[in-house]
């Protein structure tokens, strides 16, 4: 069993690479999770860039539903390492429920930015791979970091500088990070930068980034903080979800 994982950017179809076409089309079949009715327009644009870059007919798109993570879980690593056994026990019910776990087959799953960095998809695959013999391939595609620098048009780092990234969950945990100017946050549930001493430190932020529905805002962290988060409520309303990224930097002293 050969599975690829394809990544495909943050959403933006003119973002998908030419390998990730040619995966698409050498695949017998796409799987396309669901995680519910708000969140409908994931799948949806996933079945969209099928639509539009999938030419061979043999293709076969297999939407599923994707278990849902306890939320209530108060350990966060024990609901999350939980969550994925559930998604990688799904996926291999409806592989084993399309074709021969011993034999021939190949199984695609297009994942948003690039699947080895800040997304689990490999760490459920390597689940799958505990339960049946599989080949794994990893296409790579545009990440949220990169289509972030792009829109604000700015480095990702100082000159000679390093850069940290992490989430909101450790930022709020943790703070600033120590020997670090320039901090990316990814996975915020939203506005862990007000645990945050905002003096001499900037701002960029990005919803949606490289998609139509794209926002931008920028700005010292004292003055937009309230903006950021104002705006981050209103689009999650609007569209039922929210993928938003952004990037801190620490004046130099």
């Amino acid at each position: 069993m050969e599975i690829t994982l394809i990544g495909i950017g943050t959403g933006n179809p003119d973002h998908v690479t030419a390998e990730a076409v040619q995966a698409m089309n050498a695949a017998d079949m796409i799987l396309i999770p669901l995680k519910g009715e708000e969140k409908a327009d994931l799948a949806g644009l996933r079945q969209a860039i099928c639509a539009r870059f999938i030419s061979n007919p043999a293709v076969r798109l297999h939407p599923f539903d994707l278990p849902a993570r306890d939320q209530d879980n108060p350990d966060y690593l024990s609901g999350v390492d939980d969550w994925h056994d559930a998604v990688a026990e799904a996926w291999t019910c409806h592989i084993r429920a399309h074709f021969d776990a011993g034999g021939g087959g190949r199984i695609a799953l297009l994942v948003w930015g690039d699947p080895s960095l800040y997304d689990s998809t490999l760490r459920i695959t390597a689940r799958i791979g505990a339960r049946m013999p599989i080949t794994l391939r990893v296409i790579p595609g545009i990440t949220a970091i990169q289509a972030l620098c792009a829109a604000h048009a700015i480095p990702l780092n100082n000159l000679g500088r390093p850069v940290h990234l992490t989430t909101g969950r450790r930022l709020r945990q943790d703070g600033w990070p120590n020997n670090a100017d320039t901090v990316v946050v990814m996975l915020d549930g939203g506005g862990a930068f007000l645990t945050l001493p905002p003096q001499g430190i900037s701002i960029w932020w990005g919803a949606y980034v490289g998609m139509r529905e794209q926002i931008l805002l920028s700005g010292p962290l004292e003055e937009v903080s309230s903006q950021v988060l104002q705006t981050r409520a209103n689009a999650r309303k609007t569209h039922g979800w929210i993928m938003d990224i952004y990037l801190m930097r620490r004046a130099l002293t």
